[in-house]
C-alpha cells in the first residue's frame, strides 16, 4: 500500500514502472528466442561488452547508453561473424570478447576525472533514476524490437529450430543469425537501465525460460515471457520500496524464485 500511494505521487516512480514494463516487451520476445536457440552465452558475452563502449562514451563526455548500443551491436557481429566462419573456436572468440570488453572499460572508466556513480549505476541498475529521454530510447527500441519480429518471424523461427533445411530452401541463414544477435544487443542496452549490466542476462532469460515450460508454441512463450517480466519488474519495484532495497537484485530474486516454483511444479506434474 506504501507503494501504492507512492506511485500514485512520485513521477520518478510512474517512470521506473514505465520503464520496467516496456523494457517487458523486448526482454520477452528476444530472451524467447536466446531460451530456444540456447545462445545465453553468446548473450552474456554482448552484455558484458558493452561496458567497453559505456567507458569509452563516458570517457569522452558522451552518453554512456549511446556507447552502450554501438558496442552491443558491434560485439554481437563480430561473435557471430566468428560463430559462423569458425564455430570449432566460438567458445574462445566469446571469452575474449567477453573479457576484452570489461577489460576495456574498466580502462577507460579508471582514467576518467571524477567517481563515475553514473557507470556503477548501470552496473548495478539504477531503476527509479529512469528519465523521459531513457523511457522514449526503451519505447524506440521495443519498436524496432517488434517490426523485426513481425517482418522475419518465420525465418527467425527456421534459425532457431531448422536452419539446415532453409538454407537448402535458400534462405540466407546467416543473416538472419546475424540480425537476432542484433537483436539481442538491442536488448541488452534495453535492460542496463532496469537491472543493471551484471543481471542483464538473467532477467532476459528467466521469464523466457519459465514461459517455456508452460506453452508449446513460440509465439504463446513469447506473450507469456512478457507478462512474466511485467511482473516480475512491477512486483521487484514494489518490494525494494518500502526497505529501500536495489530495485534490480530484488526483481532477479523473484524472477529466480518463480523459476525455481515452475521447475519443481512442471517436475511435480509429471
Amino acid at each position: 500500500m506504501e507503494f501504492l500511494q507512492a506511485l500514485a505521487e512520485h513521477d520518478f516512480l510512474q517512470r521506473a514502472l514505465a520503464g520496467g514494463l516496456l523494457a517487458s516487451i523486448g526482454c520477452g520476445i528476444v530472451g524467447s528466442y536466446v531460451v530456444v536457440q540456447r545462445i545465453s552465452l553468446l548473450a552474456g558475452a554482448i552484455a558484458h561488452a558493452v561496458l567497453g563502449g559505456m567507458g569509452a562514451a563516458w570517457y569522452f563526455g558522451i552518453d554512456p547508453l549511446a556507447g552502450a548500443l554501438v558496442a552491443a551491436v558491434f560485439a554481437a557481429l563480430i561473435i557471430g561473424w566468428v560463430k559462423l566462419r569458425f564455430a570449432e573456436r566460438e567458445d574462445t572468440a566469446i571469452s575474449a570478447i567477453w573479457a576484452l570488453g570489461m577489460a576495456i572499460g574498466i580502462l577507460f572508466i579508471a582514467k576518467t576525472p571524477g567517481y563515475s556513480v553514473d557507470l556503477i549505476g548501470y552496473l548495478f541498475g539504477n531503476l527509479l533514476m529512469m528519465s523521459s529521454s531513457d523511457l522514449q530510447l526503451i519505447a524506440a527500441l521495443d519498436i524496432v524490437i517488434l517490426v523485426l519480429t513481425g517482418l522475419f518471424f518465420r525465418q527467425f523461427l527456421a534459425v532457431c529450430f531448422d536452419p539446415e533445411f532453409a538454407r537448402v530452401r535458400g534462405l540466407k541463414m546467416e543473416r538472419y543469425y546475424l540480425l537476432l544477435l542484433v537483436l539481442v544487443a538491442l536488448t541488452v542496452v534495453m535492460l542496463i537501465q532496469v537491472v543493471g549490466l551484471i543481471l542483464v542476462i538473467a532477467l532476459m532469460t528467466l521469464p523466457a525460460a519459465i514461459a517455456g515450460r508452460f506453452t508449446v508454441s513460440l509465439g504463446a512463450m513469447m506473450g507469456l515471457a512478457i507478462l512474466l517480466g511485467m511482473a516480475f519488474t512491477a512486483g521487484g519495484l514494489a518490494i525494494s520500496y518500502a526497505p529501500d532495497l536495489p530495485s534490480g537484485p530484488v526483481i532477479i530474486v523473484l524472477a529466480g524464485i518463480a523459476y525455481l516454483l515452475a521447475a519443481l511444479l512442471r517436475r511435480g506434474r509429471r
